[in-house]
């Protein structure tokens, strides 16, 4: 089993930063790919970034060239930078990872506003 857990939310005014961390602990050898979703009410699950155990990575349309996604060299934790904030990037972010199965976190709340 792996356990996921996300951390880094909060409130930040628009143009501000904020660095979200996901970390997997348990049963972590072998972890895969490691992506950020993102939910908002009313709308439906948006992938924001995704990093692979070699390094390539792939972002959403939205965040393109404000937000990076990076993994420490074990592989158990990425980090997402996110820059630039705007009021639209507000939402749950999700991290999801994959060994074998999907394993995902319980989310953490970030709110972008003046």
């Amino acid at each position: 089993q792996v356990q996921v857990v996300e951390s880094g939310g909060g409130l930040v005014q628009p143009g501000g930063s904020l660095r979200l961390s996901c970390a997997a602990s348990g049963s972590t050898s072998g972890v895969n790919s490691i992506t950020w979703y993102r939910t908002v009410p009313g709308e439906e699950r948006e992938l924001v970034a995704r990093i692979s155990t070699d390094g390539a990575t792939k972002y959403g349309d939205s965040v393109q060239r404000r937000f990076s996604i990076s993994r420490d060299n074990v592989q158990t934790t990425a980090y997402l930078k996110m820059d630039n904030l705007k009021s639209e990037d507000s939402g749950i972010y999700y991290c999801r990872i994959i060994k074998w199965r999907y394993y995902w976190g319980k989310g953490c709340l970030v709110t972008v506003s003046s």
